[in-house]
């Protein structure tokens, strides 16, 4: 089967041997999505080499449970070991031995098939189209800001980043009800934000609002953005860090203790809150997908990925 690889000189889409495991489920992709941590791995991110992607749809071809054979799934990515604390509470995404899709110790989705144990899969319900269904995983990312900090409609929230993440974040925050604003540079962006009734400005606009919002989600990936986030919190705020930051990341560690600053890490979420969002059609995401590829054009395709103003670029096998 064709694959998009992560190999010591670089990236590459190479003929490989479908997985083979029998104890877990085979899936056919139907569509993937590339992600930012996708390019952030080709440039070096969590020493992965292997096939790359997290972001799919799929059709169960071969699984040990019978019933599943034929449903349209996509597939939550941390695999756990079963056995740990964790995974025996039902929670695989920090279980110390776990396996990640198209991150640590797992060929990803950017491929033919992939593989996952059964219980990571998730029905998709028929309403949701293909080009929806593949940010399920992107959007449960979002979703997660609220199991780890409390929103309500009288909490002042700001999103640093107008990236794909940030679109997102903003998104699933803005039906809390709460007073939100999102930070971006691109106007073209920004506008996706706006049409959907989003207050935005840009980075200098924002900094005049300097120690105003209870919670603040950065999302932009950058160290400008890191330490907005921080200047716009107001004392005893919190700041919900949604970036995975390459390298050292510099912190104001004297601003977060006077201002009494709580800073929250937030990774992935669970799958059946945004498939919810998604068969409500609750997120706008139509705007957001910017160019369609063949599995065959990866490298193409992941160049095209990181170049200015794209957002998600989607890859068909």
């Amino acid at each position: 089967m064709k694959a998009l690889r992560v190999e010591k000189k670089g990236v590459a889409v190479r003929e490989i041997e479908m997985p083979r495991r029998e104890d877990e489920a085979l899936v056919r992709v139907i569509v993937s999505g590339i992600c930012n941590t996708d390019l952030e791995i080709a440039r070096g991110y969590a020493g992965f080499l292997g096939t790359i992607g997290h972001e799919f749809v799929g059709v169960v071809e071969q699984a040990p449970d019978a019933m599943l054979v034929g449903q349209r799934v996509v597939g939550e990515i941390n695999a756990g070991c079963g056995k740990c604390t964790m995974c025996l509470a039902g929670d695989t995404r920090h279980c110390p031995g776990r396996t990640v899709l198209g991150i640590v110790g797992r060929d990803g989705a950017h491929a033919e098939y992939l593989q996952l144990p059964v219980a990571n899969l998730l029905a998709v319900p028929a309403r949701i189209p293909d080009e929806h269904a593949v940010f399920t995983e992107p959007l449960a990312a979002a979703c997660a800001i609220k199991e780890r900090v409390r929103i309500n409609i009288e909490t002042r929230v700001a999103v640093v980043g107008d990236g794909k993440l940030g679109l997102l974040c903003a998104q699933t925050l803005a039906l809390t009800g709460a007073p939100l604003l999102l930070i971006g540079k691109h106007p073209d962006k920004l506008r996706i934000a706006e049409r959907l009734g989003i207050e935005t400005a840009t980075a200098g606009k924002a900094e005049k609002r300097s120690r105003e919002f209870e919670v603040v989600v950065e999302a932009s990936g950058g160290a400008a953005g890191f330490a907005l986030a921080l200047k716009l919190l107001r004392p005893r705020g919190t700041l919900v860090l949604k970036s995975t930051f390459r390298g050292a990341t510099e912190i104001d560690a004297a601003h977060i203790v006077v201002d009494e600053i709580s800073i929250v890490g937030s990774r992935c979420g669970r799958f059946g809150p945004a498939l919810d969002l998604l068969k409500k059609g609750a997120i706008e995401l139509d705007s957001m997908i910017s160019e369609e590829y063949s599995l065959s054009k990866g490298m193409f395709a992941m160049d095209r990925a990181g170049s200015k103003g794209v957002l998600k670029v989607l890859l068909r096998p």
